[in-house]
């Protein structure tokens, strides 16, 4: 019985003659794919947004977005979590990404690592996942032996989980509370699913990290109102978000900001109510971090 290709390993007519192109013709050929993208990950909205919902209640109650990925699914998950701390200011250990074959196979591929479902057990149990926690297994074929092994374990555990892939056969369904599936088709070099399924990836990470941030008042308006102002670029950032919320000049933006330790929130409270830092802190504490219903009182 021939074996069946999952939809990441279909040939792509449209490429079949690709190294015949010139370097344009090649890189239109890649823009015109990469168009699919966006469209496959708006037939799934529903199912992301149902994770965001999950994922943003674990936040408020103390739980953790624990990624874990093979090659490039798995870099991935470690990028869109290393991003989170200084856009949002949360610990590290809040959004954690984890990859087959450990931090060595962040930059060396470690091809093996994906084929085995007691490494992804093992990485699961090591990682500290709990009941509270949501674990998102990420693969574009949905089916390496090492995300089946983590989201088997994490359902065991009675942990939340949710499936990333690009193929509708995946086997991650079957222990996935929620199943995303961006199908963008056959990539234009056959099986290199760092390319569409890769891009498709990134974008439902942006999402699930984003909008839950957003859910949990990490943003005001579209400001990113926590953003650690630990260089002189986003220091300036924070500066401009300040003036702007508030109303005021940017050098008196800046004092409330000296004040307040470069903390946004606070130095927006502190501008708009007129009020000192400890009252402040106060007000925001008293609303669990959300400015919106802080500058209400």
């Amino acid at each position: 019985m021939e074996k069946k290709v999952a939809l990441t390993e279909a040939r792509n007519s449209a490429s079949i003659n690709i190294d015949l192109l010139s370097s344009k013709e090649i890189l239109e050929i890649m823009n015109k794919e990469d168009r699919k993208v966006a469209f496959a990950v708006e037939k799934e909205l529903d199912n992301i947004a149902k994770a965001v919902d999950i994922i943003s209640e674990a936040f408020l109650k103390g739980g953790n977005l624990l990624y874990f990925g093979a090659g490039t699914s798995g870099r991935l998950g470690i990028l869109d979590a290393s991003e989170c701390p200084p856009t949002f200011s949360v610990s590290p250990e809040m959004v954690r990404g984890y990859i087959a074959g450990g931090d060595k196979a962040i930059k060396t591929s470690v091809e093996g690592a994906e084929d085995s479902f007691e490494g992804g057990e093992s990485d699961l149990l090591n990682s500290g996942a709990k009941f509270g926690d949501v674990v998102v297994g990420i693969s574009a074929s949905g089916n390496a032996p090492y995300i089946l092994g983590v989201l088997s374990k994490a359902k065991q555990l009675n942990i939340a989980t949710a499936g990333i892939a690009c193929n509708t056969e995946a086997k991650i369904k079957q222990f996935s509370d929620i199943f995303i599936c961006p199908v963008v088709g056959a990539e234009v070099l056959t099986g290199s699913s760092r390319l569409k399924a890769g891009t498709a990836q990134k974008m439902t990470l942006n999402m699930l990290t984003t909008a839950s941030m957003i859910r949990i008042g990490k943003v005001y308006q579209n400001y990113m109102i926590d953003v650690c102002p630990s260089n002189v670029k986003l220091k300036d950032r924070a500066t401009r978000i300040v003036s702007e919320i508030a109303e005021i000049t940017y050098d008196e933006a800046k004092k409330h900001l000296e004040r307040s330790n470069y903390k946004v929130k606070p130095a927006v409270i502190m501008a708009l109510l007129n009020i000192d830092l400890e009252k402040a802190d106060t007000l925001l504490k008293k609303r669990n971090g959300r400015l919106r219903e802080a500058l209400k009182c």
